[in-house]
């Protein structure tokens, strides 16, 4: 029997049982010895209990999902039981607690069911935090993991420097050998795990949210100021411990209202500046991003996408602020958009987009969202050296300057030097005096819109670009879109492949490509299939494969209606 590639699992109960410690624990494990890994957590928008699962997925090739059915289902209770049940595969592994409650007899014979009564057996080692290692100790044991694997982990991990370190890992020890025992005792197994293939490069395992922080302190920011809200918050917690030294700021505002007014005026003094939020925070920047357009500040807003509108679902994923991300603001507005699919590309985007704000002089929008949020995953170590970091064009003149007079971006004065000018929210004339005039309203506004035009020049992906039909995803959806797409071609689907994160403004090469296309289908997580509505304003036969279930897209759900689509145009053009 040929050895598994790819194994799915699940931890699925109340928030606060250890569900997602117990996920990135098995992540991290498999990544210290070569896999791939990708996990995925929902939960509800409150400290404790509600509904909460984590999935982990382990691959020996990189894991573009977090995989759509389960090999193993862990439940913690009897509600995830009934919920997730579904999603465990034939042949698949139901584990819980007998002593929280009880399988019924006719739910049985359609699964693998081990009762493990890991909370008593994680107390037995003298640590009842063990009860997690007991739950992995199986796990492992299912896929014929070596022993060293957890060991050795266990070792790296709760070494710390403490007195009881020894004592913790000697439990955690124990806690592995009884799953190990238990699950061999059951006679259950999914087949040997294929043994890992080590990458030749050097990886990390990072969170996407870290991932774009760290971006962010890569291309130079120095100000940072934003307010706690899901699931941008660890953004905040990130730079208040990473972001020092000398010339540094970083701050907890009051109010999303605060941090964007707050970071205009520190673009307008000189200092790379930045802010995280969701979309009810994005919406109360609204006054102050348009405001920054008018006066025409460097600042980069990140917006990590939740679900709904109002506060919606906080803490589940959705791709529905593209709209608002490019026009936030009242009158006539167009904000630079960058949305990264992977997290490595959010390292990336965080690059580019406080070097677009540098170069264009103005606010850009970094739109990411849950699903790339708080995932952990291992990626190749980033290297800054691939997007040289950019810095504003700085007026050295003399004063009598006259900062709005070019038809495109100029230097800008900084406050104590010379050059002074005013930074005003309202129509200005070329010194940035308030004027009325229509002349200058019609001078300026071309002026703002003119200076999308330095970011144009941008890359994008093509494969199999002969086809008539192609897919175009954008953000978090990149990755199953991906999946789906590497198991058409697989299946001799004619269809081609097209992908950017710049995603306004659109370089004008690749829309010039895409109305060339007979259809481009375009997987989103929103109701309103915003990117394809885009597209077709540009000339482009765009339709949106949309989904709006809080969730990620599942790769088979993907593939059949991609599949669907590509064949129903394939008989359109046999009518003709």
């Amino acid at each position: 029997m040929a050895a598994t590639r790819d194994f799915v699992v699940r931890f699925a109960g109340e928030g606060g049982q250890g569900m997602v410690t117990a996920s990135e624990a098995l992540a991290a494990a498999a990544a210290q010895v070569g896999y791939h890994v990708m996990t995925f957590v929902t939960f509800p928008s409150q400290i404790m209990g509600g509904p909460t699962w984590s999935q982990c997925r382990i691959s020996v090739t990189p894991a573009l999902s977090n995989g759509d059915t389960l090999d193993v289902l862990v439940a913690f209770n009897e509600e995830a039981y009934a919920v997730h049940k579904e999603e465990l595969r034939d042949g698949g592994i139901l584990v819980y607690d007998s002593a929280v409650f009880e399988i019924p007899e006719e739910d049985r014979g359609g699964m693998n069911v081990l009762a493990l009564p890991y909370e008593e057996l994680g107390k037995s080692t003298g640590n009842p935090r063990a009860a997690n290692m007991v739950i992995l100790g199986a796990i492992a044991q299912f896929v014929e993991w070596p022993e060293k694997y957890l060991e050795d982990f266990n070792v790296r991990r709760f070494t710390r420097g403490r007195p009881n370190d020894a004592e913790v890992v000697a439990a955690n020890s124990m806690g592995l050998g009884l799953g190990r025992d238990a699950a061999r005792s059951s006679g259950f197994s999914l087949g040997e795990l294929a043994n890992p293939v080590p990458p030749d490069y050097e990886q990390i395992i990072i969170k996407g949210n870290e991932s774009l922080a760290l971006g962010g302190i890569a291309a130079g920011v120095n100000f940072f100021v934003g307010y706690p809200i899901s699931p941008a918050t660890s953004i905040l917690v990130y730079m208040e411990q990473n972001l020092r030294g000398e010339g540094t700021f970083v701050y907890q505002a009051s109010s999303e209202i605060e941090s964007i007014n707050t970071i205009v005026g520190a673009g307008y003094v000189g200092k790379k500046a930045m802010t995280s939020t969701a979309g009810p925070g994005f919406s109360l920047m609204s006054e102050g991003l348009g405001m920054a357009w008018m006066m025409e500040v460097p600042c980069v807003v990140v917006d990590v996408q939740r679900g709904g509108p109002a506060t919606g679902l906080p803490t589940k994923s959705e791709q529905s602020d593209l709209y608002m991300a490019m026009h936030p603001a009242h009158g006539d507005s167009q904000l630079p958009v960058i949305a990264p699919g992977t997290i490595e590309e959010c390292f990336y985007a965080a690059m580019h987009a406080l070097n677009w704000a540098e170069r264009y002089q103005g606010p850009v929008i970094l739109l990411s969202e849950h699903m790339l949020s708080e995932r952990v995953q291992n990626i190749r170590k980033p290297d800054p050296g691939l997007v040289p970091v950019e810095n504003r064009q700085v007026y050295t003149g003399t004063n009598g300057y006259l900062r709005y007079e070019s038809e495109t971006v100029s230097p800008m004065p900084l406050p104590g030097g010379p050059g002074a000018y005013v930074a005003n929210a309202s129509e200005h004339d070329a010194i940035g005096d308030t004027t009325h005039l229509p002349a200058r309203h019609v001078h300026m506004t071309q002026r703002r819109f003119g200076k999308l035009k330095l970011l144009e020049d941008t890359p994008y992906e093509k494969r199999n670009e002969q086809h008539d039909v192609v897919i175009m995803p954008w953000g978090g959806s990149k990755g199953p879109a991906h999946e789906a797409y590497e198991r058409m071609m697989e299946a001799d689907v004619p269809v081609g492949w097209y992908y950017t994160m710049f995603i306004s403004p659109l370089n004008p090469a690749l829309l010039d490509e895409l109305r060339q296309k007979k259809l481009v289908l375009v997987p989103e997580l929103n109701y309103l299939g915003q990117l394809s509505s885009i597209l077709r304003q540009h000339g482009v036969n765009a339709r949106s494969i949309t989904q709006y279930t809080g969730l990620p897209f599942k790769v088979a759900d993907l593939v059949e209606r991609i599949t669907a689509e590509v064949e129903a145009a394939s008989r359109s053009t046999v009518g003709v």
